[in-house]
């Protein structure tokens, strides 16, 4: 079998193996896609719990718009080319909800927004800044006694209109929704306490029922419900537009969850002695992002296997708290105490990458230094084909492989009766 594993923006790396050799070929789902426009315009038009978006807007000349960063597949630009008509006389102010990101770069803010829409709006254009502290409310304490402190232009706005996408997502169940507020424009503290719940087994990919990292964000959500209308997309492999589904912000999200579960849950007949896991631009910008590819692999992988990643990590490492604990422990085991002791923002990372290397050997074909990945407990290969040659000759000749096309998203298992 012959294979172009996607690679950076525009680049493949190609990889031949034996067909015995192939569990199987993991893809997000082929979903229908429609028009475009029609399902972005019916959903404003005939949102859950709301008033459309224009009877939203109406009786007011502003309102904030809370957008996802570079970060996110969000196709954020052609959904405000739709919705043009329900915006129309209204001054947008947008606010980039970056959690603890940093603030786009002006080539990101033009993919975000569109050049001729930034170029225009320049000046009513904000990001996220979670450590500015004179830039945030307290709002209340969440039910797991979480202080929720969000961006005082949240807050103050009289109307808040949320345009995001609604994927997997390994420690808050699905991406989307409430999580433009919480970690998206929320105090640095706020964000530290929610991700610390991360650790929790109830923390985990497709779950929401009794998952604390969740429950936080819905109730960051509660202080603002009332002038809040949200845009949730799911989007197919391509980052095309599946389905739209607008309105309250809540029931909006929950709608949108059993969409993308639809198309990116993947079942599998059993778990691989080897597993590679490619992310896909343009969650490749660094190994804090990328490492969702690492979480979602995991649970196709057998104890014992090899997990070869597959990411460019365009920006290098990423938040480096928990590169720094990785790189300060004497073993994976040794992280994980670390981490019991004292909780630093990003630990979360750190803890979920040492989990997966106290039972499986993590390989990476990154543009990230060697010396890098070894502090991380992860291995470089030269190339993908150099990893997948060896992994097999350490694993025997009858070891299986599972190459997951868009790691970072879909999310692979093995059904109860299987």
């Amino acid at each position: 079998m012959i294979l172009e594993l996607p690679y950076g923006r525009d680049g493949t790396i190609r990889v031949e193996v034996p067909d015995k050799n192939v569990l199987g070929v993991i893809e997000p789902k082929a979903v229908e896609i429609g028009d475009e426009a029609t399902t972005v315009r019916n959903a404003a038009a005939n949102p859950l719990g709301s008033p459309g978006l224009a009877a939203f807007l109406a009786g007011g000349s502003e309102a904030l718009l809370v957008v996802n960063d570079a970060t996110r597949p969000t196709p954020t630009a052609r959904i405000l080319d739709l919705l043009e008509n329900d915006l129309a006389g209204i001054e947008p102010r947008f606010l980039v909800a970056t959690g603890m990101h940093r603030a786009p770069t002006d080539e990101e803010y033009e993919q975000i927004l569109g050049a001729a829409r930034f170029a225009r709006h320049r000046e009513r254009v904000f990001a996220h800044d979670s450590k500015k502290s004179d830039d945030m409310v307290r709002v209340g304490v969440s039910r797991n006694g979480t202080e929720i402190s969000l961006n005082r232009l949240a807050v103050e706005a009289r109307r808040i209109v949320i345009l995001s996408s609604v994927e997997p997502h390994y420690f808050a169940g699905y991406t989307g929704g409430r999580k433009s507020l919480l970690p998206g424009v929320a105090a640095y503290s706020t964000i530290e306490q929610n991700h610390k719940l991360a650790l929790r087994p109830e923390a985990r990919v497709l779950a929401l029922e009794g998952n604390p990292v969740h429950e936080d964000m819905l109730d960051a959500v509660e202080p603002l419900h009332k002038k809040t209308f949200a845009v949730n997309l799911v989007l197919d492999k391509d980052h095309r537009v599946h389905a739209a589904v607008a309105g309250d912000v809540n029931a909006s999200f929950l709608t949108s969850t059993a969409l993308a579960a639809e198309a990116f849950a993947a079942p599998i007949p059993e778990k691989a002695e080897i597993v590679v896991s490619v992310v896909k631009f343009p969650l490749d910008i660094d190994l804090y992002q990328s490492q969702k590819g690492i979480d979602n692999a995991k649970h196709a992988l057998k104890d014992g296997g090899i997990l070869i990643l597959v990411s460019k990590c365009r920006c290098g490492v990423g938040e480096e708290s928990f590169a720094r604990l990785l790189n300060s422990a004497a073993s994976p085991a040794d992280a994980l105490r670390r981490i019991e002791q004292g909780y630093v923002l990003g630990y979360h990372k750190a803890a979920k990458m040492a989990e997966v290397a106290l039972r499986a050997r993590m390989w990476a074909v990154t543009d990230l230094a060697p010396d890098v990945l070894k502090g991380l407990f992860i291995r470089s290969c030269p190339s993908v084909q150099d990893a997948l040659d060896e992994a097999l000759r350490a694993k025997g000749p009858s070891a299986k492989i599972l190459f997951l096309l868009d790691g970072a998203l879909v999310v692979p298992f093995v059904p109860a009766t299987a």
